[in-house]
């Protein structure tokens, strides 16, 4: 198939699409493959002072568009993006290769004139981050894109559409996106310590965000990547140090000093009990430890140096219930994990270890102690 191609015709222009037909719900569809760079020429912005109830679309959330468009051009070799969908406002001529019955008859040109509407249904932010990763790499526009294609739906049918396309859709687990992310240095550092230390390995969800009363796991693949990504800040480019090693053997000692973790690796106690009444396997707190792991790693490389600076871990007491943790890592008994949250979790733990705590966990802890809860 060809790309789309302008063609004369009495009285003005055409596009001209490579298509495979389709029915669906009754209706006909078209999907097609367009090039980049044709795509910011058909699907123009023009109702973004339209109220709400006139648009077919939310407006654009431009914030959103630079990261998409650096992940294109970041990524030219590997990007991919998934069909926009759309609908097109005029009457359309489909031109099958061959026969009207049959596989053939369902495959072959669909010619939609340049005065066309077209309004996008579902990517338009693809839409927008594309055309900025053409201006950047004007290469990138020869590369196509496939679009799925509706005919004179009408405003309402379009708005119905955007509604229903976005109804089901479910953004991935965090865990999920770490497990599959091969992009992120720091997602690879994860899992790599993740298997490098076997009782991480057993006691780690690599796939749910949120853990089931029964789940037999103690912490989810996300909370461990957030941890690790404070734990080996500005160590990974470090090429005297492995960093895989040294956050396997740091949680490793972490480890040791809360037994309930030790007893739910060898099935004396429940996953899901250690979590309901103990605030210990929180991502809150695995942040902080992460935080904390960052200064004792920093300064020696002496792993028993590094286990008895942790020692003092083993004497807090971790219940849930503890009125200490209340407004400082949890709020009305929830765990809680806003900034200020992990910055006064960080700060506590930090006391009883006796490290020194930095500026902005210190203000944080002030205003705590008198009494600012906000």
């Amino acid at each position: 198939m060809t790309a789309p191609s302008e063609t004369a015709e009495v009285g003005g222009f055409e596009y001209v699409f490579p298509a495979i037909r389709g029915i669906q719900a009754g209706h006909e569809y078209f999907v097609t493959m367009c090039p980049l760079r044709i795509i910011p020429r058909l699907f123009l912005f023009d109702e973004e002072e339209l109220p709400p109830e006139m648009r077919a679309q939310r407006t654009l959330n431009k914030n959103r568009v630079p990261e998409i468009a650096r992940y294109i051009v970041d990524n030219p070799d590997s990007y991919i993006f998934s069909a926009l969908t759309a609908s097109v406002n005029a009457e359309v001529r489909f031109d099958p290769i061959a026969g009207e019955a049959g596989p053939a008859a369902r495959v072959g040109t669909l010619t939609i004139p340049m005065s066309a509407t077209f309004v996008i249904n579902d990517g338009q932010h693809r839409r927008a981050a594309i055309q900025h990763a053409i201006a950047e790499n004007p290469e990138l526009g020869n590369e196509t894109i496939a679009i799925v294609m509706f005919i004179d739906v009408g405003l309402n049918r379009c708005q119905q559409m955007f509604a229903d396309l976005n109804r089901h859709a479910i953004r991935p687990a965090p865990s999920i996106g770490v497990l599959y992310d091969h992009r992120d240095p720091m997602a690879d550092l994860t899992r790599r310590v993740v298997a490098a230390n076997a009782f991480l390995r057993d006691v780690t969800d690599r796939e749910n965000t949120s853990l089931a009363q029964r789940s037999r796991k103690l912490f989810t693949l996300s909370a461990l990547h957030t941890a690790n990504s404070a734990l080996l800040d500005g160590l990974v480019s470090d090429d005297s140090a492995d960093p895989v090693a040294m956050a396997a053997d740091y949680w490793g000692l972490v480890a040791e000093r809360f037994p309930l973790w030790q007893q739910v690796h060898r099935s004396e106690v429940t996953a899901g009990e250690v979590r309901r009444d103990f605030i210990s396997t929180h991502s809150i707190v695995l942040h902080a430890l992460g935080r904390i792991g960052n200064v004792i790693v920093t300064t020696t490389n002496d792993r028993a140096e590094w286990s008895s600076q942790l020692e003092p871990l083993s004497s807090i007491d971790w219940h849930r219930s503890n009125p200490l943790w209340e407004g400082r890592a949890t709020s009305g008994g929830n765990v809680s994990k806003s900034r200020r949250n992990v910055d006064l979790t960080t700060a506590y733990i930090r006391s009883v270890l006796g490290l020194e705590i930095p500026a902005d966990e210190a203000r944080a802890e002030k205003a705590f102690t008198r009494g600012d809860k906000q």
